[in-house]
């Protein structure tokens, strides 16, 4: 069993962090570390629409004819 001094020593040298997430274990709390399966699901909807979307955005008529304007203006550029 430790004294008393010993006790207060040791206890201040532990950070306040350590200190807040002990009593929140011991209080029940948890910490949100990551993401559920349904924030996986829904993340990757959002991320295929937007996929979707860039898609339909890059192949549309205005912005094809832009690029193959750009890239033939690339190709023929004098030296």
């Amino acid at each position: 069993m430790l004294c008393r001094t010993a006790r207060a020593t040791r206890s201040a040298g532990r950070s306040a962090a350590t200190r807040a997430a002990r009593w929140q274990g011991r209080l029940g709390g948890s910490s949100d570390r990551g993401m559920t399966t349904s924030e996986y699901a829904v993340g990757t909807i959002a991320a295929c629409a937007f996929a979707a979307v860039l898609y339909k955005v890059v192949n549309s008529g205005p912005v094809m004819s832009a690029m193959q304007s750009m890239i033939e203006g690339a190709l023929d550029a004098k030296f």
